[in-house]
């Protein structure tokens, strides 16, 4: 009887032991690598630095943090590469937007440059 009991004792502990276990392993194999986000951002820094001039800063801080993305990857820290990645695209899809906002302000500027011309003429007139 005297076994009986101290493995009936011992037995939740064991139980929570393995339990911590199970949840350590879940923990280390539910951070699948960022393939995606990585290849995803990647085309997005490719699309704004061809398209994006107009926003340098921008275009850089997206290509740094990929760069830091990637090294990221390298060591497995894989969490990090996942938000640096996104945090690339994100950076990306701004420079973008920036450029077209520059673009669209320098063409309001020449048809306010026109119109003001057409003004000029017409009271020559």
């Amino acid at each position: 009887m005297k076994n009986v009991d101290s493995t009936c004792k011992r037995l939740p502990w064991a139980v929570a032991v393995a339990a911590a276990g199970l949840v350590l392993l879940s923990a280390c194999a539910s951070t699948p690598p960022p393939s995606e986000e990585l290849a995803v951002g990647r085309a997005a820094v490719e699309r704004a630095s061809a398209s994006a001039a107009d926003a340098p800063v921008t275009v850089a801080a997206a290509r740094e943090k990929l760069e830091r993305a990637n090294l990221a990857y390298a060591k497995k820290d894989y969490e990090l590469a996942r938000q640096l990645a996104q945090q690339a695209e994100a950076d990306a899809t701004l420079a973008e937007a920036q450029a077209r906002s520059a673009r669209s302000d320098r063409a309001l500027v020449e048809v306010r440059e026109g119109i003001q011309q057409l003004r000029n003429e017409m009271t020559r007139k």
